[in-house]
């Protein structure tokens, strides 16, 4: 029996990833002036390792010189906190940032689900950006009540190249936020099924595989797994009032460094030159501007 998950994951191997500082994505234009445009709230408060200071930070700097005001959230969701808020921003909430196994709960209560849940349907905006087990089943809660169900694996293309995704492959797809966009790069994370009357940004299909284990990162050739077919990484939804925007992996809009070498990871890599401007378009989506 072979262990996998080096093979399939490399980064695995790596060893701390942190913030790219240097990484700068210059704007000819911008949306709107300087701290006048609507507040986006970013999750601080259910055990993220993506912050604002941190390997969020390239995410908040680009989305503050576009003219949006971006803070953290780091309390539990009411009604209050998300009042004054036009974007609510989930990256890699997780049920325990300690143990990884299963079974995973919820990171958020049922109490914040119906909140969030109520919020968008009035009007709010969503983006939920999840990422392999046990991010899943962590987030699955809030995603499944809008429709949406998130597996809690690993995913991995069955050729282990590296993850882009291009229109002219076909499984990055005409939408309001790959206008102009042509190509997507990611790093793992997971698939999910999208909803009826839902828009599919990017899809897995055929030439992905998700595995299944019961231990984060124990992935072996006998790791249960399923096709990647019918199942995708980034969909969007009009609900009710609200929009929401759905991420398999939180990565790509991130600005990383990794292990002794600092390989690039995000917005940051060579290849993944087109992340940067499909980050504004979701979240001028988001804010209605598209």
């Amino acid at each position: 029996m072979r262990t996998l998950a080096l093979l399939l994951f490399p980064a695995f191997a790596m060893a701390q990833q942190v913030s790219d500082t240097a990484y700068h994505y210059p704007l000819a234009k911008v949306m709107y002036t300087a701290d006048t445009g609507p507040l986006i709230l970013f999750d601080q408060a259910h055990n993220n390792p993506h912050t604002l200071k941190g390997r969020y930070a390239a995410f908040g700097d680009l989305l503050r010189q576009d003219g949006y005001q971006v803070e953290p959230a780091r309390e539990k969701l009411t009604p209050a906190l998300l009042r004054p808020a036009k974007i609510f921003v989930s990256a890699n909430a997780l049920y325990d940032r300690a143990n990884w196994d299963l079974p995973t709960g919820s990171a958020y209560t049922e109490n914040e689900v119906k909140i969030l849940h109520d919020w968008v349907q009035n009007g709010g905006s969503l983006f939920l950006l999840t990422d392999h087990m046990p991010c899943g089943a962590s987030v699955n809660t809030v995603a499944l009540s809008f429709g949406f169900n998130v597996v809690n694996g690993y995913a991995a293309r069955t050729d282990r190249q590296e993850e882009i995704f291009t229109k002219k492959k076909g499984n990055l797809h005409q939408h309001a936020v790959t206008r102009g966009i042509d190509s997507l790069m990611v790093w793992g994370g997971t698939g999910f099924l999208a909803p009826a009357g839902a828009q599919v940004i990017a899809s897995l299909g055929a030439g992905y595989e998700i595995f299944l284990p019961s231990k984060a990162e124990q992935i072996t050739d006998t790791t249960p797994r399923l096709s990647g077919l019918g199942f995708v990484n980034a969909a969007s939804l009009e609900y009710g009032r609200g929009r929401i925007v759905v991420f398999g992996d939180g990565a790509p809009f991130t600005a990383q460094l990794e292990g002794i070498y600092s390989r690039k990871r995000g917005m940051n890599h060579p290849k993944a030159g087109q992340n940067a401007p499909l980050l504004l378009n979701i979240i001028h989506w988001l804010d209605r501007k598209l």
